[in-house]
């Protein structure tokens, strides 16, 4: 989870602004030294000292043997950020399951739950009620393993906003105060968590969260600026600029699912007609492959079955249309499948790379250009909502140093 790095302070606020600082800077090495602490931020050695003994007395670091530097001198004391303590709830409620997990400050992913459920059969409160049985339960093993949850954050489908999802089509939402309900329903089953007065939530649309993951734990190098596609039941997207959402006026850029690509074409549960989501989305790909599930639609893929190859194609043709145009709009370095998509790259990915080739007018797209990537396996929106709990810790420890201590 790699944040940029700050200058030294200099206003109000300058112990708590370096805590920060040299916290940020640990987390970004993995492993480090106060000596290249301090060459890094530009703090004197003694100041990263006095600094590091307070993360260490709170619970943020830990120090763990010595490393040599082949230099005169002596070595000096690893520093890491802390596998216990402080860490991240993050849930992603979809259409047809639910995913749980806890990340801890070195951003790694220490429990996971998911379980298929179809959500489309409940309605909001139901829905937020199962979450926070799986959260509850996790978090509860968190426990066990010395992990202290510092926030949790809701990934959610559809329009998301000052926690309430404005509309989910494919769940029949409008309007439902999900941070709320998911507060409560998490309070009752393990009270002083959840509730206005337990742990601190947030909440944003899964697309984003699933994107913040692909940034901060994929395999995107130095690459910053990238449309990011999810293929579920429907299709969510994401727009990263320079290592940040881009997120519109109102919050909800990124609706390419909704983009149409037909306005003849078949009925969407938004009201509108040929979104791209009914010809790239999990349930329109099933229901023109005639597969009950994405496992078969692969194995028929793989053995040429040839109406699972003419469904994998059109939804290709028509990802490549809607993001030939975001493309010729956003000028991104590179478009990442997430969801479904990685695993049905090898027949996608041709007939996407063909329309962005013929469509996209700066000629930086041809169709051998690898500027589309499948997501990585480690990153999806329940991780990415935890690590935007960590990182509201990185960039404020003393904020969670009771919690933590």
């Amino acid at each position: 989870m790699n944040q940029p790095t700050e200058p030294k302070a200099d206003k109000s606020g300058v112990r708590r602004h370096n805590l920060s600082l040299v916290l940020r800077t640990v987390h970004e090495a993995g492993e480090t030294t106060r000596a290249a602490v301090a060459a890094r931020v530009g703090l004197t050695r003694p100041a990263v000292s006095s600094l590091v003994e307070q993360l260490l007395d709170l619970g943020f670091l830990v120090e763990s043997g010595k490393t040599f530097s082949g230099q005169a001198g002596r070595p000096g004391t690893v520093l890491k950020p802390a596998d216990t303590g402080p860490a991240g709830l993050g849930v992603e409620v979809n259409i047809d399951y639910v995913t749980v997990c806890v990340a801890d400050l070195t951003g790694t992913d220490r429990i996971r739950r998911s379980e298929r459920l179809d959500n489309r059969a409940a309605g909001a409160a139901e829905v937020l009620d199962r979450a926070a049985r799986i959260a509850a339960d996790a978090l509860d093993e968190a426990a066990d393993r010395g992990l202290v949850p510092a926030g949790a954050g809701l990934a959610l489908p559809g329009l998301v906003t000052g926690g309430t999802v404005r509309q989910a089509p494919n769940l029949g939402w409008n309007e439902v105060d999900a941070e709320r309900l998911f507060g409560e329903a998490l309070a009752a089953r393990r009270p002083g968590t959840g509730g206005p007065a337990g742990l601190a939530l947030t909440s944003d649309n899964e697309a984003n969260m699933a994107a913040l993951a692909e940034l901060w734990f994929g395999s995107l190098g130095d690459l910053r600026t990238f449309l990011y596609l999810t293929g579920e039941i429907g299709v969510g997207g994401a727009i990263v600029v320079r290592g940040e959402l881009l997120r519109g006026a109102h919050g909800f850029a990124g609706e390419i699912g909704h983009l149409v690509v037909d306005a003849e074409g078949p009925r969407c549960r938004c009201g509108s007609r040929g979104c791209l989501e009914q010809y790239a989305g999990q349930a329109a790909l099933l229901r023109a492959a005639a597969a009950s599930d994405v496992a078969e639609l692969v194995r028929r893929a793989e053995s040429a079955d040839q109406r699972a190859l003419g469904a994998l194609a059109e939804a290709g043709r028509m990802l490549g249309r809607a993001l030939s145009g975001a493309v010729n709009l956003l000028d991104p370095e590179a478009v990442v499948l997430g969801g479904i998509y990685p695993l049905l790259m090898p027949w996608l990915a041709p007939a996407v790379a063909e329309e962005l080739s013929e469509r996209v007018v700066s000629g930086l797209w041809p169709q051998d250009a690898a500027r589309l990537r499948a997501a990585s396996p480690t990153s999806d929106a329940a991780r990415g909502a935890a690590a935007l709990v960590l990182h509201d810790v990185l960039t404020d420890p003393l904020a969670y140093a009771t919690t933590v201590a």
